[in-house]
């Protein structure tokens, strides 16, 4: 399971007007701990960003689940409430949880969202969609780490 960070990175961004202005951008990245997410985040945006730079904010986010499509370029957070059934009493139960979809628009973050869940055997409802400020998401590079277990294996 994924441990999903949202970094805040902070820097004087030239806008389109010719102005330089400081911005704070957040981006999320997958990582293990704290200190992981921050040196991901700073190795993840220092080819895109020039000048100096500060993650000025790490936080752990409640998202269990990321949707991608290459064709969107905004992020929106979806709230799934998972309906049980208590076997005891019969009782309905919600449970809530959040997904990051991404999109190019609010219809299209719907349709990918029930496209990626199409599989699922679970009953649920969506309680909201919400578009998010997230600029990017970095997601652990598994190809990076494979061949270091493959060779461990090999010594074996």
């Amino acid at each position: 399971m994924s441990n999903w960070f949202e970094c805040k990175v902070r820097y004087d961004k030239m806008l389109e007007t010719g102005i330089q202005k400081t911005v704070t951008e957040p981006y999320m990245v997958d990582a293990l701990s704290f200190t992981e997410a921050e040196a991901r985040i700073t190795e993840e945006i220092t080819p895109f960003i020039s000048g100096e730079f500060t993650v000025s904010a790490v936080k752990r986010t409640n998202i269990c689940e990321i949707f991608y499509d290459e064709t969107g370029d905004r992020w929106y957070k979806v709230k799934v409430n998972f309906i049980t059934i208590d076997e005891k009493t019969a009782v309905e139960k919600r449970t809530a949880n959040y997904m990051l979809v991404q999109a190019s628009d609010f219809q299209k973050s719907y349709d990918n969202f029930m496209e990626g869940m199409k599989g699922t055997m679970a009953d649920f409802e969506i309680a909201s969609i919400v578009e998010t400020p997230i600029m990017d998401v970095f997601k652990v590079n598994l190809e990076d780490k494979a061949p270091a277990a493959t060779e461990k294996k090999a010594e074996d």
